[in-house]
């Protein structure tokens, strides 16, 4: 398998250099050459196969000859040894939970699978690998977590100051070793600019071997695939699902349709916005307009200008009116989400975090209320993902439902310890002094 920049200028590259670089020289995304085929027995045979078996399967076209396949078993193995749970809600929708992993966020996935290829590709070399990572919340603590201690790797995080959750500021500011948190004065807007800068930055190329962990990067996008198998496998219904995706970046709901054109049987995607409305406001006019970041409740998805939308388009070959055959795009309030959490807390006794809020109020949208209250095999039905647990939102969420949340035990040690972190303004200059001076290469 191949990887060609989306802005067609760079050549094409291997699984592993796309990894390494990240991004292309010329700024593109990298994106498959080839999208594979997953046979119709493999889905016939679905339910009796492991997550490893399913993980090594789908990954393995993508991966070709960079990683053998003893290797990638075990980085599969090492990737997905947690649980990903479908629990039904109501007859019409079904939580896929995503947040039983290390740091209690979908985003383990990605960063487990991408600390691992990147530690095997770094096993003979002399120079470390420096990844910068830019995030709204989860990416961080997953990354963080992901790559402690991986030898030849060390990770800058970029964060909003005071836009992030505690939990989800203790996942990334307290591990040390390998692991440097710089808490930036503005949005992840202006965090993921900065990342994008120094890769296009001479100086810092020269002195750093720079990568991304964000889900620009291939490894870290492409292994997301994963549970929307899982989540078939565990499917009730004979009818296809609808996926309700709270998307922000995008790279999630991506994977979901890579999965789909690979031939798991879907239904519908919706990308589930707050007001954060980039990609709804295309869907409607057909123009795409980034916008200034609107802080909300759903933080990890506070993103004004999404990088992963374009590798949308390019698996519709940039065709508007065939990606609305099977792509809807809602955008929900800080207020509706607010009562989402309420309402279904109270009518299911279950608790939704903000995000999976937008994903399952998006979802009764498009699906209608009589779906809900009826049989979900005759009238559709669907899965929204939640992808991070409440715990994270304790005061939006508490707030909502009146009920305390019980902290995980995997986090319970975060309250005592030190935050640790390097307070910037968003300036590209001032990163790249601090850069120049850090002593990280």
């Amino acid at each position: 398998m191949k990887f060609y920049s989306l802005n067609n200028i760079s050549p094409e590259v291997t699984f592993e250099e796309a990894t390494i670089k990240g991004q292309a020289p010329d700024k593109g995304l990298y994106f498959p050459s080839s999208i594979p085929t997953v046979s119709k027995n493999f889905f016939d045979t679905i339910k009796n196969k492991t997550k490893e078996e399913i993980g090594v399967e789908v990954m393995q076209p993508y991966v070709g000859e960079s990683i053998p396949t003893t290797v990638l078993q075990e980085i599969i193995h090492e990737t997905v040894n947690f649980d990903f749970p479908l629990v039904k809600v109501n007859e019409g929708a079904f939580a896929l939970e995503l947040f039983h992993g290390p740091t209690l966020a979908f985003k383990d996935v990605g960063a487990r699978f991408m600390s691992r290829c990147l530690g095997y590709f770094n096993r003979n070399k002399n120079q470390k690998t420096t990844v910068l990572v830019a995030t709204s919340g989860d990416t961080g603590g997953a990354v963080a977590n992901g790559f402690l201690g991986v030898d030849g790797v060390e990770v800058i995080i970029l964060y909003p100051s005071k836009k992030v959750s505690p939990v989800q500021e203790l996942q990334l500011t307290t591990l040390g070793k390998n692991i440097t948190a710089i808490e930036v004065e503005g949005s992840f807007d202006d965090c993921q600019a900065i990342v994008k800068q120094a890769f296009a930055d001479a100086d810092l190329n020269t002195i750093f071997s720079l990568t991304s962990a964000n889900s620009i990067n291939v490894a870290r996008w492409l292994p997301q695939q994963l549970y929307y198998f899982y989540a078939y496998q565990q499917w009730p219904y004979q009818q296809p699902p609808v996926f309700s995706v709270p998307s922000g970046n995008f790279g999630n709901i991506c994977a979901g349709i890579l999965a789909y054109i690979s031939g798991l049987p879907v239904k519908h995607f919706i990308a589930a916005c707050n007001s954060n409305d980039v990609v709804p406001a295309f869907l409607r006019t057909g123009i795409y307009q980034p916008k200034k970041t609107i802080p909300t409740i759903s933080n990890a998805m506070d993103v004004g200008n999404p990088s992963n939308f374009i590798r949308i388009l390019e698996l519709f070959h940039q065709q508007l009116k065939d990606l609305k055959k099977v792509f809807s795009s809602y955008s929900v309030s800080d207020e509706t989400t607010t009562a989402t959490i309420s309402d279904v807390f109270q009518q299911y006794q279950y608790t939704l975090d903000p995000h999976g809020a937008v994903g399952y109020y998006a979802l009764i949208d498009f699906l209608g209320d009589v779906v809900i209250s009826k049989a979900g095999e005759e009238n559709g039905a669907g899965i929204f993902l939640e992808t991070a647990h409440p715990v994270k939102f304790p005061e939006t969420v508490e707030a909502a439902t009146g009920n305390k949340i019980a902290i995980p035990d995997s986090v319970q040690h975060l309250f005592h310890q030190q935050k640790k972190s390097i307070y910037m303004n968003a300036s590209f200059d001032d990163f790249k002094e601090w850069m120049m001076h850090s002593g990280i290469s």
